[in-house]
């Protein structure tokens, strides 16, 4: 029987799976698509954390990774890193006209 360890402990044995998942939304159009955001929408919105799970669990999570939940990821990122823009130029003005 397989041991159980964290997702994060088995990150280096399924980056041939991560790779593969990239080339396919590349050739989706997502020119943007890397090893490092599909693992980290994984670890967010698949698994919600770092749970413990088989080496094959992992690498079908990988696969069954749909499109729209990576997307949807990035949207809310961007959305993110958008407000966290946004409030740092409200702060810098403040912090200037003072």
């Amino acid at each position: 029987m397989e041991d159980m360890k964290t997702v994060t402990e088995w990150k280096r044995y399924v980056e041939p799976a991560l790779t593969c998942k990239t080339n396919e939304f590349l050739l989706m159009g997502y020119a943007n698509a890397t090893n490092e955001d599909i693992w980290n929408c994984l670890v967010k919105n698949v698994w919600q954390g770092n749970p413990q799970k088989r080496l094959y669990e992992v690498v079908q999570d990988i696969f069954h990774l749909h499109s729209h939940t990576y997307m949807s990821y990035l949207t809310v990122n961007v959305l993110q890193d958008d407000d966290l823009s946004a409030t740092i130029a409200a702060l810098t003005e403040t912090e200037e006209s003072s």
